[in-house]
């Protein structure tokens, strides 16, 4: 099983660009292009939230444009630049965005892997959080996929990364640790997946590894002293892919959107290696 993973899309209206810079939607075409064009292909694409950047209906319908050349199918989730009715409206054919009722959440089985993806948004603020009834519902899936590898993906990371800005806009700590504590009883969690923060991360977390994700477009400055400015870089585009095998579980690969050169080989046509 193969499981693409991209984030923090922030798609704009047709020709707008994010924060007067940034082209957002020729970051996701280029990222589509690459992923359609991998082999093996993967399985699936997890999108883990920020799908849009105002949660207008009208970004909605240029997201669903772009995606449309993806020849992969696709899982939606969202992020605290989304607005559940909105992506409900213009997706009326994916049914799992209403499967959670109030919450964009929902369980889908790519391979062996069952895919839990779970709503952290809060209405009209950056931070995320789980409430109870998003806690009693992941509960409720795990219990039932007891017997199966599963990775819980969700749009706010559950732990501080050091980027204070970003920490400040985390998932909430008693939502975190409510979260840890739940994953720790199910060590069938292959993984924690998570986006928000523009960057790779990885921590021990639960029993098992959370993780973030690069965007496809811009990403978070890499500035860890106290008090460091908002910010973002223009550095390479970047997506995560996750391998399944039931010998070894998940290792998780990042791959460049971008060509780069190559690939060169180590070993002469006779057999031996270049020096």
């Amino acid at each position: 099983m193969l499981l693409a993973q991209i984030s923090d899309l922030h798609i704009k209206q047709p020709g707008a660009l994010a924060y007067r810079r940034v082209d957002t939607a020729a970051g996701l075409s280029r990222t589509i292009a690459r992923l359609n064009a991998l082999a093996p292909r993967p399985d699936a694409v997890v999108i883990t939230g920020d799908l849009v950047d105002r949660g207008s209906t009208e970004e909605y319908l240029h997201l669903k444009a772009l995606l449309a050349p993806l020849e992969i199918p696709y899982w939606l989730m969202v992020g605290n630049h989304d607005a559940r009715e909105a992506l409900r409206e213009v997706f009326p054919e994916r049914a799992e965005l209403r499967a959670g009722g109030e919450f964009v959440q929902y369980a889908a089985d790519i391979g062996e892997m069952r895919l839990i993806a779970l709503d952290s948004m809060q209405p009209g603020q950056s931070a995320g959080t789980l409430c109870a009834q998003r806690l009693a519902w992941l509960a409720e899936q795990l219990d039932a996929a007891r017997e199966r590898p599963v990775i819980v993906a969700l749009h706010h990371p559950p732990f501080d990364c050091g980027i204070g800005h970003m920490d400040a806009i985390r998932l909430d700590d008693a939502a975190a640790q409510a979260l840890e504590a739940l994953i720790a009883q199910h060590p069938n969690v292959e993984r924690v997946i998570c986006g928000h923060v523009h960057r790779p991360m990885f921590v021990r977390f639960g029993g098992t590894i959370a993780s973030t994700v690069p965007a496809p477009a811009h990403q978070v400055t890499l500035d860890l002293a106290p008090g460091a400015p908002s910010s973002f870089t223009l550095e390479p585009s970047a997506f995560a892919l996750h391998r399944y095998d039931p010998r070894g579980g998940v290792v998780t690969h990042h791959a460049y959107v971008d060509e780069s050169e190559g690939p060169y080989p180590f070993y002469e046509p006779s057999g031996g290696l270049i020096p």
